[in-house]
This record gives C-alpha cells, structure tokens and sequence, in this order.
C-alpha cells in the first residue's frame, strides 16, 4: 500500500476542494513574487525562505506524486533527502490530468477560468473529442484558453523566461495554452533538460524563471506500473536530474521541484467498459475524460436515464452526477458560460482504483496501460513541493 511521507491523508481517501494547504496554481505567482514581479501574491509563503534570489527554476516532473515519494526513495536518494527536509504538499486540481495541470501551473488559475478541463473534452457545438496532448492550431489557444500567463506576466515586468520541455511539444496547443511568453527550448532526457535549465538560469545578470519539464516517470508509471522495474529506473534518472539541478543552481538562485499528479495501478477486475456494455452506451453520444473521470455528452432529455444507469452498474465504484452538480462543488473553481460545454452533462468521477475504459473508441493502447490518474483522491490530487536556494 502507497503511504504519504509524514502521514496525511489515506491514498484512496476522497478530497474536496477546501483541503487545506497549498496549489499547483500558486507555485508560480509565488515565485513572481520573489523575483518581485508587481501585483504577483505570495499563497506559498516563499518571500522569508527565498530573499535575495534573483533567478528561480521551476521542475515539473509529470507523475511524481506526493505518495509516490516513499515508493521512489529507495532509488531516489536525493528525492528522499529533499523530501525529509524541503518538502510539503500541494494539491494539483481536479481532474487529476497533465493538461489540467500544466495549465493551472503556468496560469496559476483553477481550471474553470484558464478552460482546459480535462485530459480530453468536447469541442462545444461539434461532436469532435480535443486530445489537449495532440492539440495544434486548432482550436486556437490563445482563444481557446484565455487567461494571461505567469511567463506573459514575468516577461512584461522584465524578467527573462524560459521554458524547457520536449523539441516535439514547442508550438504546440498545450505548450502555447500553458506557457506563452517563455522562449522555446527543447530537450529529450533528463541529462539535456538539466543543462539546458541552468544554461538559461546563468544566461543573463537580471531577474530570471526557467521553468521545465521532464515526462519518463509518469509514462513509464502508466505502461508498466508504479514501482515496476521501469518505473525504478525512471526514478533513479529523475533524481539525476534534481541533483544536477540542484548541484549547479547559482548563489542567487531557487530550484521548485513539482507534479502535475499521482498515478494508481487499477487491477483488471476494476475496469469497466463502457464500449461492451450497452447500458452505459444508451443515450450517450459522445464520451471525453479519461479512464478515472469520464464527461459523458448526452442525447437530448437523457440526463436522469444515463445518471441512473451508470449509477446502476458502477454502484460504489463511482459517483456519477450533472455538470451542474460538479461544478457546484467548486472544484473547478468559478467557470464561464463559454467553458461549460467542455465538461459532459454527466460526470462519472471513480472511487478506490477503479476505471472506465473505452476500449474502441479510444487509442487501443489507452485500455491497456496498469496505472492511471485523474480523479480526486488523495494519491492522485497531492504533489510535492521541494525547495532548494542555491
């Protein structure tokens, strides 16, 4: 059983919106508000710790969860060091998902107002599914997420930014919709992305945020499953990684070490199905999300018919409830009329490791990977937060 460092929550344990504690959206007015970019707010406290830093290096590392830091230790022992010492927990968002999160990072807003509401969503007045990790020109980000981000801000005041993530992510929807305003540069490995971070946090003498990403943990967490051997090894370069970071940060400068989410290995006997089962095909026209939060896109006047029969077959596995209803709980914190038809009519979030495939109508090898994440317990919303001055 995957355990919090520190104790907290139960991993299974379902969280709402007021969990105390800090954001993923907060980590970067926080660090704007370091470097003293004005009309930045301070949520994380950083300002005592970090005084006198002029340059700040923001790591996301995709699927390094909170609860997954025990689990990584043993291989990790920088992670494990830095976790003992520097670290706290921050909660991502819901859904749970890299998009999501990648956007309320570089916005720091919640989902409902920067309207990348999930792994994958309807584009509203069309029957087309956007995949926001395939996404190009079209819809147009910069319309299709509105909200000014944190790199736009921090460029506007003065400071150089940078960000540094995979050549083949440059330009695309997602990059464009969550960093705007940084300069490009691409990197493949963790080798390549720590160089290039500290390559752009030395460039120049005046205020500076660099902020990157690193993916091999989470996809080898999905294709393999959490603490497999591959899963191991990513862990063990990952903690290169930080200690390379860690290792060349200038005097005057911060690392921020964070995830985008946790991961759930889900036992083949808590997958549903919802292209083989007719009862959760019926008044159903279009189906978004991912496997742990589905948007369910419905026949006109089918709302209470599709409620009651997901509600039927998933029993305890899920709660399946209206847009309306989901969106009051204020998880997506306030959402614009605009944004609303991206989240299904029905909203099927699941409990315990349990999922609902599609198996035909989504990438055959979406079905077929052991762990997942996007729902709200508290081993796949809770992320860390490391914080290393230079």
């Amino acid at each position: 059983m995957i355990a919090a460092p520190g104790g907290g929550p139960a991993p299974l344990e379902i969280l709402g919106p007021d969990h105390a504690g800090g954001r993923l959206a907060d980590v970067l007015p926080s660090a704007l508000a370091v470097l003293g970019v004005p009309g930045s707010p301070d949520p994380l406290g950083l300002g005592p710790a970090l005084a006198g830093v002029r340059r700040i290096a923001v790591l996301l590392v995709d699927g390094l969860g909170w609860y997954q830091l025990p689990t990584a230790a043993p291989y990790a022992p920088t992670l494990a060091g830095l976790a003992a010492t520097v670290a706290r927990p921050l909660i991502a968002g819901f859904p749970s998902t890299t998009p999501t999160s990648l956007v309320s990072l570089g916005t720091g807003v919640a989902p409902g107002a920067h309207g990348v509401l999930g792994f994958t969503v309807r584009v509203p007045g069309t029957d087309r599914v956007l995949t926001h990790t395939d996404w190009a020109a079209e819809p147009p980000p910069l319309s299709w997420q509105p909200v000014t981000t944190q790199l736009e801000r921090a460029r506007a005041a003065g400071v150089a930014t940078t960000v540094v993530s995979r050549p083949e992510f440059g330009g695309s929807g997602l990059t464009v919709a969550a960093n705007r305003g940084g300069d490009f540069r691409g990197a493949a490995g963790g080798d390549a992305v720590a160089a290039t971070m500290l390559g752009a946090l030395a460039a120049g003498p005046g205020p500076t945020v660099v902020s990157g990403y690193h993916a091999d943990l989470d996809r080898h967490g999905h294709v393999s499953g959490v603490d497999s051997t591959p899963w191991r090894v990513a862990a063990t370069e990952v903690d290169a990684l930080v200690a390379r970071l860690v290792d060349g940060l200038p005097p005057d400068a911060a690392l921020l070490v964070t995830a985008d989410h946790g991961q759930l290995d889900i036992p083949a006997a808590h997958r549903f199905d919802l292209d083989t089962d007719p009862r959760l095909r019926a008044g159903v026209r279009l189906v978004a999300g991912e496997a742990r939060v589905r948007y369910l896109h419905v026949e006109p006047g089918a709302v209470d018919d599709v409620v009651a029969a997901w509600s039927e077959v998933l029993g305890d596995a899920a709660r399946v409830r209206t847009r309306d209803a989901v969106v009051a709980t204020g998880w997506f914190g306030p959402v614009p009329e605009e944004h609303l038809g991206r989240i299904g009519d029905v909203v099927v979030t699941c409990n315990d490791t349990y999922a609902v495939m599609a198996s035909r109508t989504e990438r055959p090898m979406a079905s077929r990977l052991v762990a997942y994440h996007g729902s709200d317990t508290a081993a796949e919303l809770t992320v860390p937060l490391l914080v290393v001055r230079g």
